[in-house]
């Protein structure tokens, strides 16, 4: 699995608004995601998603150049442009896992475009986060049809508040939204190729799909797996430490020594990250309820340190233990 660099087209993106201008998109609609209309204002920037959140971060790691992993049997991983986006590259066309952000188009486009001639046929968001279905409407506008689950469809056509994230999506443009909806499972066949598209429920969200592409053992799970990180729970939509914990032990049980594993998050893995992640979820979550069980508040569990085995391992990306304690107390049930 050796990487190649995909650097797109050169001399483009150039459009810089001013700070009038830039106010009043970001308070409009942040589905508007050129790297100029989301820089930070001068100053102290404000504390959401798009300016000290996760999705700033994603935006400046959309500045480099993407890398690009060949797995198996025309499967391949291209890293760097929001979550990460698996590709099976047929010669009638190609099946995309999640979309990447819009800002990286060119770059996409043009990595997509050395993995084979054949258009993207299908895309499917493996849940409504901002990361993984940003892409949707350049590519649907080259043919693609955009699936999706029957609540990702839902988040994606209404306004979502993210206390979390301090933000409020709003729907996004009919070009940007999936067509073709999955509530439990679908099978696709590209060029001879099975494709399934899976639903067991809540997990990381109340609409996640995974995919697996069978001939090439290839698991692509989305935000049900971070490797090597402390994953985002959307606890307020859908998703909770539980079902966090129910989809690991899914992706376990489907994955076998040879299968390998995409993350939404991470360098592709192996089921031996799978159950690396399972046993940590498994383990702050007891020792979390273990203290909420005591009485304790969330201050005193975040005080008692409940990650602190995990986070020199896990804790080094967009989330901290604190961060993390956080999201799993959220979803625990009770008060």
């Amino acid at each position: 699995m050796t990487p190649w660099i995909s650097r797109g087209s050169a001399g483009r993106n150039r459009r810089t608004p001013s700070a009038c201008v830039l106010a009043a998109a970001l308070a409009s609609s942040m589905w508007m995601t050129s790297a100029a209309a989301l820089a930070a204002p001068a100053g102290a920037p404000p504390d959401d998603y798009f300016h000290t959140g996760a999705g700033a971060r994603y935006l400046r790691r959309a500045d480099a150049d993407l890398v690009v992993v060949p797995l198996r049997a025309q499967v391949s991983v291209l890293m760097g442009s929001g979550g990460n986006v698996t590709v099976l590259a047929g010669k009638e066309g190609k099946f995309l896992v999640d979309a990447g952000i819009s800002k990286s188009q060119e770059k996409l486009a043009s990595a997509l475009d050395r993995l084979g001639p054949a258009p993207a046929r299908y895309v499917v968001n493996t849940h409504w986060h901002w990361d993984h279905t940003d892409g949707n409407a350049w590519l649907h506008a080259a043919g693609a049809t955009i699936v999706a689950h029957d609540n990702t469809y839902k988040h994606l056509t209404e306004t979502t508040h993210v206390n979390a994230w301090n933000w409020t999506f709003d729907p996004v443009p009919p070009g940007a939204r999936p067509t073709l909806l999955v509530t439990t499972a679908k099978t696709f066949h590209v060029d001879g190729s099975e494709v399934d598209v899976e639903n067991f429920g809540d997990g990381h969200t109340d609409g996640d799909l995974w995919v697996y592409f069978k001939d090439a053992d290839v698991l692509a799970l989305g935000d049900t797996f971070w490797n090597g990180y402390y994953p985002y729970i959307d606890n307020e939509d859908g998703g909770s430490i539980d079902g966090a914990i129910k989809w690991a032990n899914k992706a376990v049980e489907r994955a076998t020594d040879r299968t390998i594993v995409v993350p939404g998050h991470g360098p592709v893995g192996s089921r031996k990250d799978l159950v690396a992640f399972r046993d940590m979820l498994v383990t702050v979550r007891a020792n979390v309820a273990a203290l909420k069980q005591q009485g304790k508040s969330l201050d005193e569990i975040i005080a008692a340190k409940p990650t602190a085995a995990f986070d020199a391992t896990w804790g080094q990306f967009v989330f901290n233990g604190a961060q993390f304690t956080r999201m799993v107390y959220a979803g625990l049930p009770g008060k």
